[in-house]
């Protein structure tokens, strides 16, 4: 392989990873990798419309004075995502502010933010963030070619299938199988004239077989233990008075209600549900949940003596049970995320060893007649098209 090809399937690859993080961001809710400021509150360490890398909470660590962090805002912007400073703590939570703001967060409506509402930190550097210049503005004027493409798309077929988060996924799958096509087509000439020089022994290489397989398999088992979790809010209110809503509670009591553990999928998971904040209590805080099943624990929730509106945060990390329970609940102990990192790296491993045994040192040959005949094919359409 040339090293302009290298260059160019590298810069490939950093490319899809951009987009996938972006898209995958817009999903979930919360950035992934990467993340952007649309207004000027962050100014001037952030312009409106710069990118910055999105260190998850559960990687990033504590939290310091000085820290930017991306959390769920209550009040601000009515609520959301709010890229702002860490300038104090406080019993009840950080305070905050924009570099731009003369005041803080706190000095408005928005209470004090908790750990739970917490979900990444902007990396930073020698105590500078990584700004990456006009990465908003990028990925706003394509999720408006998009949104533009799919309300015209919309129109023509009658489909409201074909708008929101829904929608673009359709249509970034069909953009893949034109390019998919277009690729067959403009390569078969190419193809046709490699092949008369290449031995019969040629084919892919079963590490690049193995790669793959690994890393679809790691990916959709990520995707299985990290989307499902995540920290839930919920909130108490504490009265005068007892009431039958049982998040309405009596100043000083407590109320005991059921977390449900759904698992949606066929392996077993091992779900830790810990509170997120004070004033809750899980019981157990550890379960397991059969494929296709669910588990429910009691969380309970207390009320301040003090009356008003209370948030309280539960937290879930679940993993694929694959692995022994001590070893999973050793790695937990160490920090959340090393049970991902030593499932799917046990994964991986099965993958290659599988591959090990079936492919040995023998060649992937994917050239058969089968393949010749369907590049016939194409070489057939690409020449109808063209007349």
């Amino acid at each position: 392989m040339t090293p302009r090809r290298v260059l160019t399937l590298g810069a490939e690859v950093a490319l899809v990873l951009v987009v996938a993080s972006l898209l995958l961001g817009q999903v979930l809710g919360t950035p992934v990798l990467l993340g952007y400021v649309e207004t000027g509150s962050m100014e001037p360490t952030l312009e409106p419309g710069d990118g910055f890398v999105a260190v998850p909470a559960a990687v990033a660590g504590d939290v310091d004075e000085g820290d930017v962090i991306v959390f769920r805002a209550e009040e601000l912007q009515g609520g959301g995502l709010t890229t702002h400073r860490v300038v104090g703590q406080t019993e009840r939570g950080y305070i905050t502010r924009g570099d731009a703001n003369p005041f803080t967060d706190q000095d408005g409506n928005e209470p004090p933010v908790k750990e739970g509402q917490i979900v990444a930190e902007a990396l930073q550097i020698g105590g500078s963030v990584v700004v990456i210049p006009n990465l908003g503005t990028l990925v706003t004027g394509l999720q408006g070619a998009f949104s533009a493409v799919q309300q015209r798309l919309a129109v023509l077929t009658g489909s409201r299938a074909l708008l929101g988060t829904q929608g673009l996924a359709y249509l970034l799958l069909g953009l893949s199988g034109l390019l998919y096509l277009y690729d067959l087509v403009a390569s078969d000439g190419r193809e046709r004239d490699r092949d008369r020089d290449r031995s019969r022994d040629q084919g892919l290489s079963p590490a690049l077989v193995v790669l793959l397989l690994a890393g679809m398999l790691v990916a959709a088992a990520t995707a299985a233990m990290v989307v499902p979790a995540g920290t839930q809010q919920f909130g108490v209110v504490s009265a005068e008075f007892a009431s039958e809503n049982p998040t309405v509670i009596q100043q000083g009591e407590s109320t005991t209600l059921p977390y449900t553990v759904p698992n949606a999928g066929l392996v077993p998971v091992v779900a830790y549900v810990e509170p997120g904040s004070d004033g809750v209590a899980i019981e157990p805080e550890r379960v397991r949940v059969g494929g296709r099943s669910e588990a429910t624990v009691e969380m309970t929730l207390s009320a301040p003596s003090e009356t008003g509106y209370y948030r309280r945060f539960v937290t879930e990390h679940r993993y694929l049970a694959v692995l022994p329970m001590p070893v999973i609940d050793t790695l937990y102990d160490v920090h959340p995320w090393l049970p991902i990192v030593a499932i799917d790296a046990g994964l991986a491993g099965v993958v290659a060893l599988l591959g090990l045994v079936l492919l040995g040192g023998r060649r992937v040959r994917v050239r058969n007649r089968s393949s010749r005949h369907n590049r016939s094919i194409w070489g057939r359409l690409r020449r109808y098209l063209t007349r």
